[in-house]
This record gives C-alpha cells, sequence and structure tokens, in this order.
C-alpha cells in the first residue's frame, strides 16, 4: 500500500504508534543494505522513517578511521580518551533519535549492538518512554557474502581511503575477530526480534505484533543482497499513440525502436557484466512488460535474436540462432492511412544473426497485468485544450494535485501506485538482471520507490521514449545513469518522421497528456536531476 491520503494529528499511522528497529549484527552482515532498504519501503507505505546510522554520524563527527585512537574498535580495555570518544558517538547518536521521533513514527538504528547489556539498556530507555522496540539480528555465516559486503560497501567508506583493497579487506577482518570474540546473540525472549541468516535466506520472528510490525517482518522476508541491475526503458510507438482503449500494435518506427532497444541493452548489459566478473552465459536476463501490445511487443526482439521455447507458465526461454530482419514494406494500408500491422507469434520473422563473438542468450520474458498503464477515463485521447474545456472543475483538481486527482472513471497515480505494490514486492525478490519494459506512468511510479522520491513528485519524472535508465541498487542506496539511445517518431510523442527531437526537445503528443504528463509539465524533474539526501544516486547522462 502506497502512502496514504490522509494525515492523523498525531502524524503516526497504521495505530502502530511509535517503533524504534535495533539493528544487531557483526560487521559486514548486511544490516546497511537491510536498513535502508526497509527505509525506502516504510517511507513510500507513507511512514515518516528514518535510517540513524552510528558509524555514518562517527565518520561525519570524528573523522574517518585513521583519524581515531588504535584502541577504538578494540572491544575490550580502552583508554579514557577513547571511551569519551565512544560515549560522545553514542549519545549523539541516542539523541538523533529522540529529535526523530518528535514527529516521525519509525527509527532504525544501524549499528552492531552485539552485547546484550548494551542493547538492553537502550532499549529498556525507550520503551519506558512507550516506544514499540524491535530487535533485528542479521547473522551471517557465508563467506562469500561476508567478503563482498567488505569489498563492495566496506573498502570504499572514508575509514579506508587510500588503502590499497586487499590491505583494507585484511584490516576489517581483524575488526571482525575482534568483534566475534564479544559478541552474543540474541536470545532475550522478552524482546521481540526477527532473526535473518545469510540475506533472507532464513527468518525467525518472536513476539511480532500489529499491522505495521507485521509489514516489516513481510518485507524483509522478500529481500536480499545481490548484485544486479534493473533497466527500465519505455515501450515502442505505437499505430495509435493517443487511445488507452486501443490496445494497438507497434507502428514502423515502433518495430525500429524495439530493435535498437534490444541491441543497447545487450550492449550495456555486457559491459556492466564484465566489471562484474561475471559470465554473460551464467546470468539470465529477465523482461518485465505489461500485456499491452505495445509493451510486450516491444519485448520480442530479445526473442527473436535466440530460438525461442515457451513454458507452461506463459514465460519465454531464449537461446541464440541466426535470423533475418523484421519486414514491414507488404503490410497493408487501412483507409486511414495506417498500416495494420498483425504479427503471429507462431510464424516469428528471424533476426540478424549474431556476432560470432556474442555469448548465448538467456532471456525469460513475463507479461504482468499489474504493469498497465494508467487509465485515463473519460480523459482518453483528449489535449488539455479540450479537457480544460469540457471538464473545468476537473481540470482544477487535477492541476493542483495530479498525484491523488483521479478523474470520472480513470485511475490516479495513487490507485496505480497501489495497483503496483505486488510488483514492487516482485522487483525486491528478483536476483537477476531486470529489465522494464513499461508505460511511462508505470516508470514514474516504480522508479520512484527506487530513489526514494517523495508520492506527490511521481507525475513530473519525465521519461523519454529513446532513454534506457540503469539503476544499481546498493547498501546506501541507489545508483541511477540514464543513457540516450534512440531519436525517432515518437520519442516525445512527435508522429514525425525526421527531426525527432533531442533530450530538450519540445514536440509532445497533445492527444497523450495525461499518460505523458510530466513531459507537459514546467518545471519537470528528470532522472538526471533526482537528488535525495539518504540515498546515494549517481545521475549522468550518456550517448549511445
Amino acid at each position: 500500500m502506497v502512502a496514504p491520503l490522509y494525515t492523523t494529528d498525531s502524524g503516526l499511522l497504521f495505530h502502530a504508534g511509535k517503533i524504534l528497529v535495533i539493528t544487531i549484527g557483526l560487521p559486514a552482515r548486511g544490516k546497511t543494505h537491510i536498513s535502508r532498504a526497509l527505509e525506502r519501503y516504510l517511507r513510500w507505505m507513507g511512514v515518516k522513517t528514518q535510517v540513524v546510522s552510528l558509524g555514518d554520524y562517527r565518520r561525519k563527527t570524528l573523522g574517518g578511521a585513521q583519524k581515531l585512537p588504535p584502541d577504538y574498535f578494540h572491544l575490550g580495555e580502552k583508554s579514557s580518551e577513547t571511551l569519551a570518544l565512544r560515549r560522545k558517538i553514542l549519545d549523539g547518536c541516542e539523541q538523533l533519535i529522540w529529535d526523530f521521533f518528535k514527529n516521525g513514527q519509525v527509527v532504525i538504528y544501524d549499528a552492531n549492538n552485539g552485547t546484550r547489556a548494551a542493547r538492553k539498556l537502550l532499549a529498556e530507555k525507550f520503551h519506558n518512554k512507550g516506544i514499540h522496540v524491535i530487535f533485528l539480528e542479521s547473522l551471517c555465516d557465508n563467506k562469500e557474502i561476508i567478503e563482498a559486503n567488505i569489498r563492495s560497501v566496506k573498502i570504499s567508506s572514508p575509514d579506508y581511503r587510500g588503502w590499497n583493497p586487499d590491505d583494507a579487506v585484511k584490516d576489517y577482518y581483524t575488526r571482525i575477530r575482534d568483534h566475534e570474540e564479544h559478541y552474543e546473540p540474541v536470545e532475550e525472549k522478552d524482546w521481540p526480534y526477527i532473526r535473518i541468516v545469510n540475506v533472507g535466506e532464513k527468518i525467525m520472528v518472536n513476539n511480532i505484533k500489529g499491522y505495521l510490525q507485521s509489514r516489516i517482518v513481510f518485507f524483509i522476508m522478500n529481500i536480499h543482497n545481490r548484485p544486479r541491475t534493473i533497466y527500465f526503458a519505455r515501450s515502442g510507438q505505437s499505430l495509435i499513440e493517443h487511445s488507452y482503449k486501443a490496445d494497438s500494435d507497434l507502428s514502423p518506427a515502433g518495430w525500429e525502436y524495439a530493435e535498437k532497444l534490444k541491441d543497447f541493452v545487450l550492449q550495456r548489459r555486457a559491459k556492466t557484466l564484465e566489471l562484474r566478473g561475471s559470465n554473460p552465459q551464467d546470468q539470465r536476463l529477465v523482461i518485465w512488460t505489461s500485456t499491452r501490445r505495445r509493451a510486450h511487443h516491444t519485448a520480442w526482439p530479445f526473442l527473436q535474436a535466440a530460438n525461442v521455447s515457451t513454458s507452461s507458465s506463459g514465460s519465454y526461454l531464449a537461446t541464440p540462432t541466426p535470423s533475418t530482419p523484421i519486414s514491414t514494406s507488404n503490410i497493408p494500408i487501412l483507409e486511414d492511412g495506417i498500416k495494420n500491422l498483425v504479427i503471429d507469434p507462431n510464424n516469428l520473422p528471424t533476426p540478424p544473426a549474431l556476432a560470432p563473438a556474442t555469448a548465448p542468450l538467456n532471456i525469460k520474458v513475463i507479461e504482468k497485468p499489474q504493469m498497465s498503464e494508467i487509465n485515463p477515463g473519460i480523459w482518453d485521447g483528449l489535449t488539455p485544450d479540450q479537457a480544460r474545456k469540457y471538464y473545468p472543475q476537473d481540470w482544477e483538481r487535477f492541476v493542483k494535485d495530479p498525484y491523488a486527482f483521479r478523474a470520472p472513471r480513470a485511475e490516479s497515480y495513487h490507485d496505480l501506485s497501489v495497483r503496483l505494490e505486488p510488483v514492487l514486492i516482485e522487483l525486491e525478490r528478483e536476483k537477476e538482471d531486470l529489465l522494464i519494459i513499461g508505460h511511462a506512468s508505470v516508470i514514474r511510479c516504480l522508479l520512484a520507490y527506487l530513489i526514494g522520491l517523495p508520492a506527490s513528485e511521481i507525475p513530473a519524472i519525465e521519461i523519454a521514449r529513446g532513454d534506457l535508465l540503469e539503476v544499481m541498487p546498493a547498501s546506501y542506496g541507489v545508483h541511477c545513469k540514464a543513457y540516450h539511445f534512440w531519436d525517432g517518431p515518437g520519442r516525445r510523442g512527435d508522429d514525425s518522421t525526421s527531426g525527432a527531437s533531442g533530450m530538450d526537445g519540445d514536440s509532445k503528443d497533445e492527444n497523450n497528456f495525461y499518460e505523458n504528463y510530466a513531459e507537459d509539465t514546467k518545471g519537470k524533474r528528470k532522472v538526471g536531476a533526482v537528488k535525495e539526501p539518504e540515498a546515494s544516486i549517481s545521475a549522468v547522462y550518456e550517448s549511445a
């Protein structure tokens, strides 16, 4: 359930009160990844949530590890100077928690909290003030996961700036061994707790109560920290662009776009897998589309680049074979001048032969009915001027709140976001590289969730046809890049066959403003301009 359209006097939702989630675990056990992912999901639900990271606060206050006393990370006897510094950091984090609870509902305290005495003292302080406390323990005995966490997150922190990576790994293992000597697993049955083994391999819960606490458990059951890349691209131009009801096939320009998209995605993914050190033959690319023709037909070139076999579940598995391109020259012309493009999936033409060096493709395409575009209702096919003329009162409400407004017999962006929540959970569960070929409205909602944008900004995110958005989830947020790979008809709703606009062009489809609202919004937010203080977002535009 996305952010509710109501508020309460207390600022609290779901009659859940205030909740403090205390993370527990040895270093490099995925606590930060779990904390940030949970923060993102709860904010999406409308719950005022904040991660308070002891490590981040210590680095901001005292600097990197090189500026600390040698015994700072040692859990045995310490000097008086070290004890004073550690107390200063603990008190500072505790004050941040109290400050946020003045207006917020959930705080996730990201720290080791490895001894029973220390976490009991902290929990009792907040419990005595009426705040619900949950222990969230992350255990991990998988050496591959631990080393991957160290290399991908820990040695890139300011603590190890300028270090040789291998030396940094050895030093961090020394820190882990010291913590292992003093670590005490959660066995306190008098406190609610969630225990996670190997980042989701196994989960145990104790004394969890209420709707919001149950949603926290539900979400944690569906996440992982396996490296992957999520790609977003709009579907190709259709024969009847402005009609929601028509559900038309791709236009000839749309098929051209689909081929370009296939080539560019495979090229970008090959580079990413090479940097990741992965073998493309061992990594499946999963493609999600809606059930609308223009969406799932945009995925066909990926299947045409391979032998196609259909599974009983309706998914498609693919491996490569030589082929020939699609031809649209013999498509009959209807009375209105539009080509009647109908493709028989049992008689697919085969695409151009792959280069000898191309690795075998491993592709799965899944159609999801929840990913259909936003329903414009009675505004279907209207221009902004027509909507303003025929429905002036509705138009005023729409302009004031594009996210919550629902035209007669239509969906609002809030309705769409609620419809997409099962897709978001599947997005968190998916462990393979994922390409989402979708409609602009759907991509806006999914992208806003991943990068942590407030719901009110969803309608104003610009998603241009011809751009590939590349999102890489990371422990401290997401890294997002946008690549421009195609200029042609339909890039911004322009039906002309030449002179397509560039990234900042002004051409638009006046008959499709509801689906493409962001492209008609002054002060619109492009992906390349997205900034979110709580997330790590790098947004770069590159030309193919």
